[in-house]
Formats: structure tokens, C-alpha cells, sequence
């Protein structure tokens, strides 16, 4: 079915359901109000459908509008994407990925990705945030960043993933608590300490295999804090607060009076996974998954 319509009505009617109300509309397209109007009629009749809902004082979206309006979304921000990498292309960039991380993968993987990257493909450009696994999954889903590294055991349709890093756990002590590396023997050592561990919400998937450590060693910790940084971490720790469990990497680039047993004789491991979202566009991207599967555990 062919329709007559414009990239411009469709920009309209995106606006205008931003703001359910024409003069509002108007003002932000710098169109009168009866030009505005009679796009967004003509739109309504290409279709053969009611968009909206008018009477004197509001607008409203029909059931039908709603959705063109979810979709023009993301449409839009799909052609957004385009139109800067076209940008980016021509300007000799080649393309820019945006990236979000949990804390532990900047300590080596994202580090070392980027170096793998640059050294192929010296004019991709790099965004970077930190942010937890939920959020990441969301904005990937939502095509706001290209990739991300999390601690999660699964993720939704049409994300995908791909291990890069098999890490241990360490218990996080204050440097001068008795036990070291030389005279522990296995958890249960600390049945009786209080513990400062990450928000299930950092990751439940992640939360679950710290639990399971307890569970292996035969008690139920007395948890006192629970934060989502590894930074307020060491600190509580460092302040006499509780003891803590965290992957082995997040040791690297604190200075902090604390230090680190490693549990290198239990089986759990926990798995920093590279997350994209298939339908991703980026032209970027086809490469970087490339690297990142050379990378892979």
C-alpha cells in the first residue's frame, strides 16, 4: 500500500503527541496552529484512521495513535542514529560506540577492548558510563548504547551476549584483621563477622552466587550494609562496619586500607559478559563483535 505522505508529518504528529496540545505543537515547530492542523488531517486521512481525539479544551491520543506515536519514536531515533553516523563517516570517524559498564569491567576488559579497537580501527570514537546491569539492559534494549558488560545469567529477545572474563571471588578484610591469605582455612572462619555486599538489584544473578557461597559454607551471613560501589565498599569496610565478598578484580585501582583473601579453591566463579542488542544498526558494531568473540572465554 502506497501512502502520500512526508517525513514531515510523521515529525508533526510525533511532536504533537509529545505535547497534546496544537498551539504547544505549533510553537515548538515554529508552524501556525492552523498549518499544523491541517498536516496532521491530511495524515489522518492518508491512513483512513482517527489519530486523535479532539475536543475544545485538550487532544487526545485514539488507541491507534498511541502506538504510531511509540513507534515514530523509536523510528525517529533510529534515523537519528543514521544521519550521525553518515555525519561521522564523512567527517573520516568512521563511526562512534557508546559503551556502558559495571565498575569491575573497566579494571581490564574495557581497557583491553579498546586498545584491540583502536588498533584496527584508530577512528572509532568511544562513549563511555558506568552504570548497573538493569540499566544497561534497558538502555541497550532501547538503542541508547551500543554495548555493555554485565553480570547477569540471562537477557531478553533481541539482546545477546558473549563471556569475556571468568573471575574469582575475594573476601575484603581491614588490614589489620587477623586472618591472611597464609592462615585461612574456608569461610566459616567469618560466620560470625557482619558483611557488606552489593544490592541485588546490582545483579540478582550475581547476589544469588554470592549467597551461594554462604550456602556451600553452612551459614547464613549477618549482612549490615548493602550499597552498589565498590568504593563505598572498601570504605565500610576500611571503617571497622563488616567484611565483604567481591569479584577479585575489583581489588585493582582502589588505595584503601584494606586487603583481599582470594577463595581460589571454590568452585564458584562469577562471568563478566559482553551484552549487545542484535538489531543494533551501528555499522561499528559487526567489527567490534568480532574483537569481542576473539576475546571471549
Amino acid at each position: 500500500m502506497s501512502y502520500q505522505l512526508e517525513l514531515r508529518h510523521l515529525h508533526y504528529f510525533s511532536i504533537l503527541a509529545e505535547e497534546l496540545h496544537f498551539k504547544k505543537a505549533a510553537d515548538r515547530l515554529y508552524i501556525s496552529q492552523p498549518g499544523l492542523s491541517k498536516q496532521i488531517k491530511h495524515l489522518e486521512d492518508t491512513l483512513g484512521i482517527l489519530l486523535l481525539e479532539r475536543t475544545n479544551r485538550k487532544v487526545k491520543l485514539t488507541p491507534a495513535g498511541e502506538y504510531l506515536a511509540k513507534e515514530l519514536k523509536l523510528v525517529i531515533q533510529h534515523l537519528d542514529t543514521t544521519l550521525d553516523h553518515t555525519k561521522l563517516i564523512h567527517s573520516g570517524l568512521k563511526g562512534n560506540l557508546k559503551i556502558g559498564y559495571i565498575g569491575s569491567a573497566m579494571q581490564n576488559i574495557i581497557p583491553e577492548l579498546l586498545k584491540h579497537i583502536s588498533e584496527r580501527y584508530p577512528e572509532i570514537r568511544f562513549d563511555l558510563t558506568e552504570m548497573n546491569n538493569n540499566t544497561q539492559i534497558e538502555e541497550l534494549l532501547h538503542h541508547k548504547i551500543d554495548l555493555g558488560f554485565v553480570r547477569v545469567d540471562r537477557v531478553p529477545r533481541p539482546l545477546k551476549t558473549q563471556p569475556v572474563f571468568e573471575d574469582t571471588f575475594s573476601v575484603v578484610l581491614p588490614k589489620n584483621h587477623p586472618v591472611t591469605q597464609e592462615n585461612f582455612t574456608d569461610l566459616t572462619i567469618f560466620k560470625d563477622e557482619k558483611f557488606i555486599l552489593f544490592e541485588s538489584s546490582y545483579s540478582q544473578f550475581y547476589y544469588e552466587k554470592v549467597m551461594q557461597l554462604f550456602h556451600d559454607a553452612g551459614f547464613n551471613p549477618q549482612v549490615s550494609h548493602h550499597t552498589i560501589h565498590a568504593g563505598s565498599i572498601y570504605r565500610l569496610v576500611e571503617n571497622g562496619f563488616g567484611i565483604s565478598i567481591v569479584p577479585t578484580t575489583l581489588q585493582l585501582g582502589y588505595n584503601m586500607e584494606v586487603k583481599f583473601i582470594e577463595l581460589k579453591d571454590i568452585v564458584q566463579r562469577t562471568t563478566l559478559a559482553a551484552v549487545w542488542n542484535d538489531e543494533n544498526r551501528n555499522p561499528v558494531m559487526e567489527n567490534v563483535q568480532k574483537i569481542i568473540n576473539e576475546m571471549g572465554i
